[in-house]
C-alpha cells in the first residue's frame, strides 16, 4: 500500500511539474500587441526613432513617439502616461538610454504587455542608479557634457564622436542640432516601480557604446532576465541598426518571424 501511495505521489508530482512547465512556456510566448510607444533619452527627441518608426509602421503597427520634456522625471513620466492612455489595447513600451528610467516607472500600466530597453537604463525601484553606474567604467561622452545653469547639452565633438558613433556623419550632425537640452538633476531621479520585475523584458546591448558601459547594459539585461541581443553599434543603435531594433520590438509584440 505504501509503495502504491509513493508511486501515486511521484506520478502526481510529475504531472504537476509538466503542467507548470507548459504554463511557463505559454506565459513566455509574447502577447500579440498592435501598439508601440517609444521613449527617447537625454540629449535627444522623438525624431531619433524615425527609422525604427518607419519599419514598425510598414509591419502594420500603430506607433507613438513620446516627446519627453527632459526637465524632470515626473514630467517625463506624465508624458508617457498620457501617450499610454491614448492606446486602444496591448502595447509594447520601448525606451532608449535615460528613457529606460521612465520605462521602468510607467511599464506597470495594464496596457503594457512587454518592455524593450535599447542601450537603456533599467533601475530598480528606489535604486541610486548613479551609484550603480559608478561600479562600471566611465565612458568618454561624460567629458563632453556642458552644464548651463543646471541644463546640460553635449558638445558637438562629444556628440559626434561618442554619442553618435556608428551613425553616418551627416545624419549625426542633424541629430546634434536636434538634441534636447536635459536637466542635470534628471539623472539622479529615482523610480517608485520597476516594471521589469513583472513584465516580459527585452534588451538590445550596444557593444560599441561610449555613453553607457556595455558591461552595465549586460548587467541590467541579465538582472531582469531579458531576451537579449548584442548589436555591433554605438549608443544610437536605434539609428544605426534600426532593422535589428525594430525586429526586437516586433518579437516583443508577438509578431516576430
Amino acid at each position: 500500500m505504501k509503495t502504491f501511495r509513493i508511486g501515486a505521489l511521484i506520478a502526481a508530482s510529475m504531472i504537476s511539474t509538466s503542467l507548470f512547465a507548459a504554463a511557463a512556456t505559454a506565459q513566455a510566448k509574447p502577447v500579440v500587441a498592435h501598439n508601440v510607444v517609444l521613449i527617447h533619452g537625454a540629449w535627444a527627441d522623438g525624431s531619433s526613432w524615425a527609422a525604427v518608426i518607419a519599419r514598425l509602421q510598414a509591419a502594420g503597427l500603430h506607433v507613438t513617439a513620446v516627446q519627453n520634456p527632459l526637465n524632470s522625471l515626473a514630467d517625463s513620466v506624465a508624458a508617457t502616461k498620457q501617450a499610454l492612455a491614448l492606446q486602444d489595447g496591448p502595447t509594447v513600451l520601448v525606451a532608449h538610454s535615460w528613457g529606460g528610467t521612465v520605462l521602468s516607472e510607467t511599464g506597470v500600466d495594464p496596457k503594457v504587455t512587454a518592455l524593450v530597453y535599447v542601450a537603456a537604463r533599467a533601475p530598480d525601484a528606489g535604486e541610486d542608479f548613479v551609484a550603480l553606474s559608478a561600479k562600471f567604467p566611465t565612458m568618454p561622452v561624460r567629458a563632453g557634457v556642458q552644464n548651463h545653469d543646471g541644463i546640460t547639452t553635449l558638445s558637438e565633438d562629444a556628440f559626434l564622436k561618442y554619442f553618435a558613433n556608428g551613425v553616418e556623419p551627416a545624419q549625426a550632425k542633424v541629430l546634434y542640432a536636434e538634441q534636447g537640452p536635459t536637466a542635470a538633476s534628471l539623472f539622479a531621479g529615482k523610480t517608485t516601480a520597476a516594471a521589469w520585475h513583472s513584465k516580459p523584458s527585452f534588451y538590445a546591448v550596444s557593444k560599441e557604446d561610449m555613453t553607457i558601459s556595455p558591461d552595465l547594459e549586460r548587467f541590467l539585461a541579465k538582472r531582469m532576465n531579458a531576451t537579449t541581443v548584442e548589436l555591433d553599434a554605438g549608443h544610437l543603435s536605434l539609428v544605426s541598426k534600426s532593422k535589428e531594433v525594430a525586429d526586437l520590438i516586433l518579437a516583443a509584440a508577438g509578431q516576430g518571424k
